[in-house]
């Protein structure tokens, strides 16, 4: 069965063709491109939670080389990054920042009835179900870690 987030990106690369928007159509493309070459290389499909993953690694790349070609001066590559960013967060739940996360988390430890550090993994596993796509898993283990130490 094809992932949702599958199906969106492959409807939104049809609809980028038809209206003959070969900057978007060459960056869908790029994307769909390297979802296939993961699921070829791993002899499976991808679900939701992995192409977020995948999203999440490419969004970062293009901010990496952002920075680098900003950096250098070299606004016109810049700017085939930032445009191809727009388009990939596109795809991508608002990220949680801050006290949204901070809350979450909170949330999350209440629900999973953690007593302390051994029950990490528990509320990873919610962590990773709940805040699929829209939470960077460094930031909220990190956070899980000191709210858990605190118990």
């Amino acid at each position: 069965s094809m992932s949702a987030l599958k199906d969106t990106l492959s409807q939104a690369t049809k609809e980028a063709m038809k209206a003959r928007d070969k900057d978007r159509v060459a960056t869908l493309r790029m994307v769909n491109a390297e979802l296939k070459r993961i699921e070829v290389d791993e002899r499976r499909e991808l679900s939701d939670e992995d192409i977020f993953t995948v999203l999440n690694k490419m969004l970062k790349q293009r901010k990496d080389a952002w920075q680098q070609f900003t950096d250098a001066s070299r606004e016109d590559l810049a700017a085939i990054e930032a445009y191809e960013i727009t388009v990939i967060e596109g795809f991508l739940p608002a990220q949680m920042e801050g006290d949204e996360l901070e809350e979450f988390v909170t949330g999350l430890l209440a629900k999973s009835g953690a007593q302390g550090m051994q029950d990490m993994g528990k509320v990873m596993g919610l962590l990773k179900s709940e805040g699929q796509g829209r939470v960077d898993m460094g930031k909220a283990s990190a956070l899980v870690k000191a709210q858990l130490g605190q118990l």
